[in-house]
């Protein structure tokens, strides 16, 4: 009885804690909550990078995306069943295997850059996707984008090219593999926003979960080593934090405005730099700081204009 009774004791002051919680959490300006979210997320999805860097000094990366691929599909497996009559109907098939292929260029080479480089450069290069989603925008979709978005489009790309050090005899083979992924990235966003106006999330999620395990299996079984208890575990561990790194970025902008929330994904270069250091004796470069903050400027001038557009009532 008495052990009951401590416990009741432990539930009520649990619960009041959670409720205090809750209380200060909704006086949070939206914006802000989006902005810690998208803090959240940065920092996972870069804790996710350096698993990937650390048991991809054994492990070949394809077995990395298969087994994360799975975890991922079992962790998103009920929202997916509720709808799975209808998941599969569509009209784009196409765009879907499009789509899917080219995650699986953006994965396969932006992760092999991960293991091989610095993860503050190629946190740094995968940047240079937003450069090319507004390039594609203008050619693909046909949007007008004016001169004062290609400001800071250009200087951000300036500041790509210093952290990718280019000469004459051309840029490092992983340096390229990271530009590469930020290509493939860029033609993924793209897809995805045409897919979007005739499908539903559902049916994109599921295309896109199963296309990719199935895409992975094939080359993971053929470089297939076996993982050691710990290694599986990590692989696991990035699945899972995969997938709370996507929960945290949808929250972000669900809760906050996208010209107040997006700045605060650059902090994935300073999560970057110091797990790099802290971990794997990495220490940024002077061309990878000067160009961290050139693509930094770049996006802050970038949102101050968003934000300027938003203030200026239409004529």
């Amino acid at each position: 009885m008495p052990e009951s009774l401590e416990t009741r004791k432990n539930l009520l002051g649990s619960r009041q804690v959670q409720s205090k919680t809750s209380q200060i959490w909704s006086r949070v300006p939206e914006n802000l909550k989006g902005c810690i979210w998208l803090i959240l997320a940065s920092l996972i999805f870069t804790i996710m990078m350096a698993a990937i860097k650390d048991v991809g000094q054994r492990i070949p990366v394809w077995e990395i995306l298969f087994i994360r691929q799975i975890c991922v599909i079992v962790i998103l497996s009920p929202r997916m069943l509720q709808s799975f009559s209808h998941a599969f109907k569509t009209d784009r098939l196409q765009l879907h295997g499009v789509r899917i292929f080219c995650s699986v260029c953006a994965m396969a080479a932006g992760f092999t850059a991960v293991i091989h480089m610095p993860l503050a450069d190629v946190t740094a290069i995968s940047f240079a996707r937003t450069l090319f989603i507004t390039l594609l925008a203008v050619v693909l979709l046909k949007e007008v984008v004016d001169l004062k978005r290609w400001g800071p489009t250009i200087f951000g790309f300036i500041g790509v090219l210093i952290v990718l050090q280019p000469s004459f005899d051309g840029i490092d083979y992983y340096a390229f593999l990271a530009l590469a992924s930020a290509v493939f990235l860029a033609v993924v966003m793209i897809v995805t926003r045409v897919l979007t106006k005739t499908e539903s999330p559902v049916t994109i999620m599921t295309y896109q979960s199963f296309g990719l395990a199935v895409a992975f299996a094939i080359p993971a079984y053929i470089y297939w080593e076996t993982p050691t208890a710990f290694e599986l575990i990590a692989m696991v561990l990035i699945g899972v934090l995969m997938s709370m790194a996507q929960y945290s970025n949808i929250q972000a902008y669900k809760h906050g405005e996208a010209s107040a929330v997006q700045p605060m994904e650059y902090t994935r270069l300073l999560f970057a730099g110091l797990i790099g250091i802290l971990f794997f004796q990495e220490t940024p470069g002077l061309l990878t700081i000067v160009g961290s903050l050139v693509i930094l400027a770049g996006a802050v001038y970038s949102v101050k204009e968003m934000r300027r557009e938003q203030r200026v009532p239409d004529e």
